[in-house]
């Protein structure tokens, strides 16, 4: 067991939050980040007990053109600052991780600089990939290069040569001894070689016991970045689509079986890969804006705290703001904010009330990091599962219909289980427990024993199953900039979208496509919940055999469509062919562009 196995992450986009200057003229440090020392106990109040902080590294614009490795921006400080607010991290039990951009630098590195000092004569000619002395680009360098996502501002590393592995490697070891950092989120993990992430890997188990690496991984296998060899864990986006769309598609068969691919990934371990959950982030709109249904904001989160992995929350998102993805800025994403704007919200606001009952909740109850996973009911509009350990068996309810919800289901041991977020207790009877869940919310039913030292909400906590959110509107302002600056400031948002535009998708899709699910969707009737449901999945009233060739039909539908728009490996096969659930299958379709 690693600190990471039970953390609660806070994540914070530092340039953002202190309201930093959109571009870096290295003049002398301004001490921003001495302003989100008070955030500190603010995120320990909302049950966070880890931070992934970045990028903060001296760049020219947005952060991840990387100037200086080894210097804190000046637009937020001094090196002296960061290993301060580590510090006071660390004082309050909050572990830190930062961003690591180890895919690209900026142009203003020391490295490339050099290469347009002397060129063919440069010791650095080998550090970036594809360097062409017969070229030339838009800067008028009198060379070409590789860069990431299609923009030159970012100039791809050679992460072939020992020397550059070398140097980012020295890097690590230089974070850890001078701002004892717990570990680093790797960006673009999933372009980084896999011989160069086993080089981290192999400091991160040097520098430092149960040193954590992340990596920004969008699709695919994730096994293949997350074992022994590479990193420990990585971005959950498939989830993180999965939650919103589920919601708002009201499919809980899309997230009940994103959950079961995800967690038999995991192979033998009965917690799962421990991938990084989010519902948003700096690089994908808010959740708030997101949902159609604001009341939804509480089964949501209640889903992202109990489900396998690793819960967290940016920074914001638990005051229930709003941010907007832009067609070439992410600013409404990243906005400066006042902790004194929100200073009795964790009693006075509904949502980050909710966060903080969850983040309490979290770190009480060790199932929800440890205990395996098993599904007990599944409709469209209810879900719920167990988390099993140690003997003892935590139960999460959701619902996402506007009407409450009777619930029959499969309960642990105990004699008695009692509602986490509502205080309610229920008796066990005959193996099983009888809840009403009530509309556009959930709760978390944990096993009542002498001995079970599970914390029930504070009454300063307790959360009223289905209270609707408050909505809180951000107001930013766009400092005014030349066009050099914009420019600048917005390539790697740029790059960013394309990079994350799978993830984005909605049901307004080809005519192809929504033809085949109309065509196979006889719309499922509402279940009637007059009497408890038995803890299965609800099946539409015909025959086996129709289900199973509708079914059929469905798969092959996909699979047809997914010929048509590239190669099929095995892996996409399976993939359709686990999936046996008609309303998922549905979605899926209509996922198609």
């Amino acid at each position: 067991m690693a600190w990471y196995d039970e953390a609660v992450f806070y994540h914070i986009y530092p340039l953002g939050l202190t309201g930093a200057p959109k571009e870096n003229h290295y003049e002398a440090p301004e001490h921003r980040l001495q302003t989100l020392i008070p955030w500190i106990t603010h995120i320990k109040e909302i049950g966070c007990n880890a931070v992934y902080i970045g990028p903060l590294f001296e760049s020219v614009g947005h952060g991840y053109e990387t100037t200086d490795y080894k210097k804190l921006d000046s637009r937020l400080g001094t090196n002296d600052d960061l290993a301060d607010f580590v510090a006071k991290c660390h004082e309050q039990g909050i572990r830190v991780i930062l961003d690591g951009v180890f895919n690209h630098t900026g142009r203003d590195f020391f490295a490339f600089q050099d290469i347009k000092k002397n060129r063919e004569n440069s010791p650095y000619k080998d550090w970036y990939c594809n360097v062409n002395f017969w070229g030339n680009n838009e800067y008028n360098d009198g060379f070409s290069y590789e860069n990431w996502g299609g923009y030159n501002l970012l100039v791809k590393l050679n992460q072939h040569n020992p020397a550059v592995r070398d140097y980012i490697c020295d890097v690590i070891r230089f974070w850890v001894s001078e701002f004892d950092i717990d570990g680093i989120r790797l960006d673009a993990a999933d372009v980084l070689d896999f011989e160069y992430m086993k080089a981290l890997r192999h400091v991160a188990n040097e520098v430092k016991p149960d040193f954590w690496l992340m990596g920004e991984v969008i699709h695919g296998d994730y096994t293949r970045w997350v074992n022994e060899g590479t990193l420990h864990s990585v971005t959950n986006y498939n989830l993180h689509k999965a939650l919103y769309s589920g919601h708002n598609d009201h499919n809980y068969f899309e997230i009940a079986h994103t959950v079961k691919r995800l967690y038999e990934m995991g192979g033998s371990r009965p917690d799962g890969l421990k991938l990084y959950n989010f519902v948003d982030n700096h690089d994908v709109e808010r959740i708030y804006t997101k949902l159609n249904n604001k009341a939804h904001f509480t089964p949501v989160h209640i889903l992202l705290y109990t489900l396998p992995g690793v819960p967290s929350v940016y920074y914001g998102s638990e005051f229930g703001i709003e941010g907007r993805k832009e067609r070439f800025s992410d600013d409404s994403l990243r906005p400066a904010l006042s902790l004194s704007d929100y200073a009795d919200a964790v009693s006075a606001n509904p949502c980050t009330k909710l966060i903080a009952a969850l983040g309490n909740i979290r770190q009480n109850t060790p199932a929800l990091s440890y205990g395996d996973y098993q599904e007990l009911l599944l409709t469209n509009r209810q879900y719920a599962y167990s988390r099993n350990y140690n003997g003892q068996s935590v139960i999460t309810t959701v619902n996402n219909d506007d009407s409450d919800f009777v619930m029959t289901l499969r309960a642990g041991n105990a004699a008695e289980y009692i509602g986490a977020l509502s205080g309610q207790k229920v008796s066990v009877n005959g193996g099983n427990i009888v809840v009403n869940i009530k509309a556009n919310s959930g709760d978390i039913w944990l096993p009542v024993t002498p001995d079970s030292g599970n914390t029930v909400m504070p009454d300063a906590l307790k959360v009223q199953p289905g209270t609707q959110p408050v909505q809180t509107v951000v107001h930013t302002e766009t400092p005014s900039s030349n066009a050099q600056t914009k420019q600048t400031a917005d390539t790697h948002t740029a790059a960013e979208a394309a990079h994350t535009a799978d993830t984005e998708q909605t049901a307004d899709t080809g005519h192809t496509a929504d033809n085949i699910a109309d065509n196979a969707n006889t719309s499922a009737q509402p279940v009637q919940n007059t009497a408890p449901v038995t803890p299965q999945h609800t099946e539409p009233a015909h025959s086996q055999d129709f289900e199973n060739g509708k079914i059929a039909g469905l798969q092959e539908a996909i699979l047809a469509i997914m010929e048509k728009n590239g190669n099929v490996t095995d892996q996409m096969r399976r993939d359709v062919e686990a999936n046996v659930y008609h309303d998922s299958l549905i979605a899926w379709i209509k996922s198609f562009r």
